[in-house]
């Protein structure tokens, strides 16, 4: 017999949550989404369901607000925008608040929040953070939000700031908490995200190039390294430090017992250990020696292949056939080749090392069309079917496994025959002793990891600070404590790009580039792509521009060299993503073509902000370029071409 039918969980719809909310006088709500697409889709389902939380009167009165807010923007662009959608939305008192939106529009959904004419606002976690906008009611979703890499549990932390916007001051008595049911969630969790009070602040503070130079030349590098060494975040560095000195000693004086103990009447069983260890440890590295060359000459092979070669992939998920499309070096690759293929099953992927542990072979040539759209479904498959009818060379059979260098090396056949020849060697309780000597070698290993952590610990502020000065004393920012004339300009620029802008600048790899070029250079040092986009964009057909961006990819290079050297890592990669737009906006282009561009995928808002901080960085250009140099006049030209339409009403609001 079956037993009775088990009972579903119902799972209310986002309109019948504003609807319960609403019914129970817990309006206005934010209710926290995290992710821009899921805000626009919930005001979307809330209009499609009916839903309407304001009279006849305030929906008048937000209707004349929002019009008096963006009567200087275009009715062109107000159509792009998608201003009419946005504003029904906004007179049933309903609206969405992301980074995505105009910032004017994000601003009169704060407005009419704060007058209690919009009642449900759906937000990603931004809003929490520097925004006032206290609401009666705070829903939360999930419990978990995407990181930027996987799908994690919020923090109490995040919690508190969330939740925290419940409850209006001089309003509400009390705030309200909403957590809506899903699948697998434990009551119990929500409880101890509720219950915890206290959380640790954590210092994010690292002395920057612009830093640096700045405090060389007001204090000099001395007074300069005594102020860091006494900040917060070195205070908390040497704070976590008690705790692991005290296990230095206490495994210390633990080591010195168990050495006593490994004795043999024959000789030292340590250093017969010490031997077994040397052998153990030249027999990895001339490993990993015949695997560096292998990857080698992996790497050698990658580099040689042409558009159009036919290859196998022979490991990973991708392996299969495949037709080379690009050969470009991927500026993220640090010089490592990584071709771009269209894969058997028509998927376009970028491939590594890591998809070649051998060298490969071309294995035949198919013909690439000049004009393939790698987005294209109908060029892919065209050039799929093209693949599958290569006339391909039998690939060559695997090759005979080489000599292993060990059997060669003159070092550890030495390192062999002394131990045979070791007293201990031949000691019948040579395991008990190797058994003790290994407790030996593993509790010195981790009192002298835990010393490290002591010695890396202690002044990491500082160390950062010295490592940084020596970098810029190798490039000719700093000689001592005086600043160069060089690093006097390093010391006008604040970006988190500051030294790679500074060193564009010194090489004057922008002086022949038009206004138009200037502002598509320089976008790819404030741009950065959301998520992890391989693709490469198209380029303007500009000669100059695309020179100036080869040149800052070798300059970044070269600066990252330094940094590698030094054990520093501050510079990103430049970005391309945002050259298109940048160059076609200063070019007159409507906002239309460009938010239209599908490889660009912009939305109003990203373009507005990558915009204000491109305007931000070429105002700092044309402060900073050298007297006399054409960048400082192209630097104000690019900045009056880009500040016009929705750019130039965002920046007066």
């Amino acid at each position: 017999r079956s037993g009775p039918p088990r009972r579903r969980m119902w799972v209310p719809s986002r309109p019948q949550v504003i609807e319960r909310l609403d019914r129970d006088g817990l309006l206005p709500a934010i209710t926290f989404v995290f992710s821009r697409a899921g805000c626009d889709a919930a005001v979307a389902a809330c209009v499609l369901a009916g839903l309407r939380l304001t009279t006849a009167e305030q929906t008048a009165t937000i209707r004349a607000h929002a019009r008096s807010r963006v009567a200087g923007i275009p009715d062109g662009d107000l159509r792009v925008l998608g201003y009419w959608e946005w504003l029904d939305g906004l007179e049933r008192g309903l609206a969405a608040h992301h980074a995505g939106m105009l910032p004017v529009f994000k601003e009169v959904v704060e407005e009419l929040f704060v007058r209690g004419l919009v009642r449900a606002v759906f937000a990603t976690e931004t809003l929490a953070l520097g925004i006032n906008m206290p609401a009666r009611t705070v829903v939360l979703e999930r419990l978990t939000k995407f990181n930027g890499q996987t799908r994690a549990d919020i923090t109490p932390g995040e919690y508190t700031q969330l939740t925290g916007r419940a409850g209006r001051r001089g309003i509400d008595v009390e705030g309200h908490a909403v957590v809506l049911w899903q699948p697998g969630l434990d009551p119990l969790a929500v409880a101890g995200l509720a219950s915890t009070r206290t959380y640790p602040l954590r210092s994010s503070f690292r002395p920057s190039y612009n830093m640096a130079v700045n405090l060389v030349g007001r204090l000099g590098a001395a007074r300069a390294r005594t102020v860091l060494e006494s900040s917060f975040a070195q205070f908390q560095a040497d704070r976590a430090v008690v705790g692991l000195a005290r296990q230095v000693r206490r495994n210390t004086a633990a080591l010195d017992e168990l050495t006593a103990e490994v004795e043999c009447d024959r000789g030292s069983a340590l250093d017969y250990d010490q031997i077994r260890r040397e052998i153990r440890d030249r027999e990895r590295r001339l490993s990993r020696e015949g695997a560096a060359t292998a990857r080698a000459a992996a790497a050698e092979s990658l580099a040689r292949l042409r558009t159009g070669d036919v290859v196998r992939v022979p490991a990973g998920r991708r392996m299969g056939l495949a037709v080379v499309l690009d050969v470009k070096v991927d500026p993220r690759s640090r010089d490592e080749p990584t071709p771009v293929v269209l894969t058997a099953d028509r998927q376009v992927r970028r491939l590594s090392l890591v998809d070649f542990p051998v060298a490969v072979e071309p294995l035949g040539r198919v013909r690439v069309p000049r004009t393939f759209n790698p987005r294209d479904a109908r060029s892919r498959r065209d050039l799929a079917s093209s693949l599958h009818a290569a006339e391909l060379r039998a690939e060559p059979g695997k090759r005979e496994r080489a000599r292993a260098a060990a059997a060669d090396d003159a070092e550890l056949a030495r390192l062999r025959r002394a131990l045979r020849a070791h007293p201990v060697h031949d000691c019948p309780r040579r395991e008990e002793h190797l058994r003790k000597a290994e407790r030996a070698a593993r509790l010195r290993r981790e009192t002298e990891a835990l010393a490290r952590k002591v010695e890396g610990r202690t002044n990491t502020v500082a160390r950062t600070f010295d490592r940084v000065r020596a970098a810029l004393t190798e490039l000719d920012y700093l000689d001592g404590d005086t600043v160069t004339a060089r690093g006097a300009r390093l010391a006008r620029i604040y970006t988190e790009q500051d030294l790679l802008v500074a060193f564009c600048l010194d090489q004057e790899i922008w002086e022949p580039l038009t206004p138009a070029g200037l502002a598509a250079a320089v976008s790819t040092l404030v741009f950065e792509p959301r998520g992890d986009d391989l693709s490469m964009p198209a380029l303007p057909g500009d000669p100059a521009l695309r020179e100036a961006l080869a040149e800052t990819t070798r300059l970044y290079t070269r600066l990252s060299a330094v940094e590698d050297a030094h054990g520093l890592d501050f510079l990103r990669p430049p970005q391309l993503g945002f050259v298109t737009a940048a160059h076609g906006w200063a070019n007159g282009r409507s906002l239309e073509r460009i938010l239209g561009e599908d490889a660009l995928e912009l939305t109003a808002g990203d373009f507005v902000r990558w915009m204000r901080q491109l305007l931000d960085l070429l105002d700092q250009i044309a402060q900073v370029a050298p007297a006399g140099s054409r960048v400082r006049a192209t630097a104000r030209e690019a900045m009056d071409a880009l500040r016009r339409g929705v750019v130039a009403y965002s920046m007066d609001v």
